[in-house]
């Protein structure tokens, strides 16, 4: 299972905020909903997250293998 709880704090440490990510970077409300769930996100969005926070995927994604 891909989780995105780093997301959250490379954001936190990079003053970036939610509003940021829709108004500013192009990512809607529905893609940020469905980060939070940790559900399915296109790679397009991993990349635009990527850039605007200047990091890499491992520091925004995380892989757990499930039990």
């Amino acid at each position: 299972m891909i989780v995105f709880d780093k997301l959250w704090e490379t954001m936190k440490n990079k003053g970036v905020s939610t509003y940021v990510l829709r108004e500013k970077c192009g990512i809607d409300s529905k893609t940020v909903r469905r980060l939070k769930a940790n559900e399915n996100i296109e790679t397009k969005t991993l990349d635009k997250l990527c850039t605007v926070l200047d990091c890499r995927l491992e520091d925004i994604a995380e892989y757990i293998k499930e039990q």
